[in-house]
């Protein structure tokens, strides 16, 4: 008599059972676009970017068009220490002079974009890797920050030199690309308007390209689980309305506010929803598209196209 290990078997069940589980989204985003920020520690690791991209080429071939936008803060840092380069920070953004740009640019438009242009084509998909300068995908604006003295309460504007927001994004660019099947990788370069170079936030790209293409979902990955409660539990899913009041409480804070604000702003800008979503967790994007537990926090609009319940869908 043969016995045979039940470990296989378990197995099998369990993935003919996720698979189940996602053919309801499967069949909801097909055709669908995904801006997918990639960012945190993510980045650095080799083994979660080959995963990263893996769920990219997934994504890709049951027919969702996914536009990745990098960020590169640390790589960035690195590369100017090396250099001697001293770097300051205001409100979390680089102080960028013009030797410093030149570095940003060339860090994250040459190194960092093609490292994930690399491992997504090995994973069997066909990306192209291009910056906000590209054909004029991104138009941009110097950005400025007022800060407040706590002794004066004086406030004075802080100049943090080719640092910008962006003002316009061509979609007929992304659009051309991924009807041509290809898997667009953007660094947050823009440009000005007398051909200045300025390094934008990768969140804020994400968010003004999810914006312009009318994106389905903008998915930010970081180094946090979500948007957590005052007892420090997850919040699965909540509005654009109830994330500003959780903002103007202080229960979000610190540097989540600007993702937040930046989930918010693509939310009123025509995309259905958004959600922040912790990078270190293997396969986290699948799990959050695909599973009715979800894995983060999704921030959505009021005529969000899925049920407010993860779990109605499955009834469909």
């Amino acid at each position: 008599m043969e016995v045979k290990n039940q470990k296989p078997r378990e197995n099998m069940l369990r993935i003919a059972k996720t698979v189940s589980e996602a053919l309801p989204y499967i069949r909801q985003f097909a055709g669908e676009t995904f801006v997918i920020k990639f960012g945190g520690h993510a980045m650095g690791e080799e083994a979660l970017t080959k995963r990263f991209a893996q769920d990219i080429v997934l994504l890709k071939s049951i027919g969702v068009n996914p536009v990745v936008v990098h960020g590169g803060g640390p790589q960035i840092g690195k590369m100017l220490e090396r250099l001697n380069i001293k770097s300051d920070f205001i409100d979390g953004l680089r102080v960028t002079d013009k030797d410093t740009v030149d570095i940003v640019e060339m860090v994250l438009s040459g190194s960092i974009n093609k490292e994930i242009v690399s491992a997504i084509n090995q994973a069997g998909g066909l990306a192209l890797g291009l910056s906000g300068k590209d054909g004029g995908l991104i138009k941009a604006r110097k950005l400025s920050r007022t800060v407040k003295d706590p002794d004066s309460n004086i406030e004075k504007i802080m100049d943090l030199g080719f640092v910008g927001e962006p003002t316009h994004v061509n979609p007929m660019v992304l659009e051309d690309l991924l009807e041509s099947n290809v898997i667009p990788v953007i660094a947050p370069i823009g440009m000005g308007e007398d051909g200045e170079t300025y390094n934008i936030n990768a969140d804020t790209a994400a968010g003004a390209i999810a914006s312009a293409l009318g994106a389905c979902k903008l998915l930010m990955l970081t180094d946090v689980a979500g948007i957590l409660n005052k007892d420090k539990e997850l919040i699965s899913e909540l509005s654009a309305a109830e994330a500003r009041a959780l903002i103007s409480d202080g229960t979000i804070s610190g540097g989540m506010i600007p993702k937040v604000e930046t989930c918010i702003d693509a939310i009123e800008h025509s995309t259905e929803a958004a959600h922040i979503l912790d990078g270190r967790i293997p396969h986290v994007l699948l799990v959050e598209i695909f599973t009715s537990h979800g894995a983060s926090t999704m921030i959505k609009s009021e005529n969000y196209g899925l049920p407010s319940d993860r779990e109605a869908l499955l009834r469909f």
